[in-house]
């Protein structure tokens, strides 16, 4: 018997076909995928969010934290939702895909993204570092809280670690390497008050 394959899907048609029961979902490679972070990592997002709008709101940036916003890669058959993702209302309203569905496919729309990592950590390491150097996000954070990622990243023993990329000449700088007491810096965010120890602490 030969079974029906189904049929992969495209970034539009995945907004068009998105679950509207409640969840968080990705599209991987044309399949949707459900998203199901523990508390725990929600608390390390929560933390990263509550900081990043105490800098917003000090500065007065032109800048907001989205409930939700699914990115769309230049990888067909891809789309991401970003643990945090910090959008520039001054471009936001130039991508096509904002008002209508809440999502962006213009890197310019994007200050900064922050994925932490769960057990798939390839995903953010390798996949998303590719994806969304290439979509053009300014800076990108890894959040291993859990020191989930590969020894030839974190080290042995694994030690909880936050990257930080920097785009320049449309491609990452070397990321930066923070642990224990370090405190996080943040290009776009230079003045954050966030330790690694704070975000471990959080998610246990």
């Amino acid at each position: 018997m030969v079974q029906a394959v189904s049929k992969l899907l495209t970034f539009d048609e995945f907004l068009e076909q998105y679950p509207e029961d409640g969840g968080n979902y990705e599209l991987r490679q044309g399949r949707i995928v459900a998203m199901r972070p523990t508390g725990l990592h929600e608390q390390v997002a929560a933390l990263i969010a509550r900081k990043i709008d105490v800098e917003i709101e000090r500065l007065s940036l032109p800048y907001f934290i989205p409930r939700t916003c699914l990115v769309k890669p230049y990888q067909q058959g891809e789309g991401y939702l970003p643990d945090i993702i910090v959008l520039d209302q001054q471009t936001v309203t130039e991508d096509p895909y904002w008002k209508r569905k809440s999502s962006i496919s213009i890197g310019k729309s994007a200050k900064l993204i922050v994925e932490v990592v769960s057990s798939n950590w390839q995903d953010d390491y390798l996949t998303k570092l590719a994806e969304y150097e290439k979509f053009g996000i300014a800076e990108y954070w890894i959040v291993d809280y859990k020191a989930l990622g590969g020894t030839r990243y974190i080290g042995s023993p694994k030690i909880p670690t936050v990257w930080i990329y920097q785009l320049a000449d449309n491609e990452y700088k070397e990321g930066q390497i923070f642990r224990g007491c370090d405190s996080i810096e943040s290009p776009t965010f230079p003045e954050i008050k966030l330790t690694v120890d704070q975000l471990v602490k959080a998610g246990t």
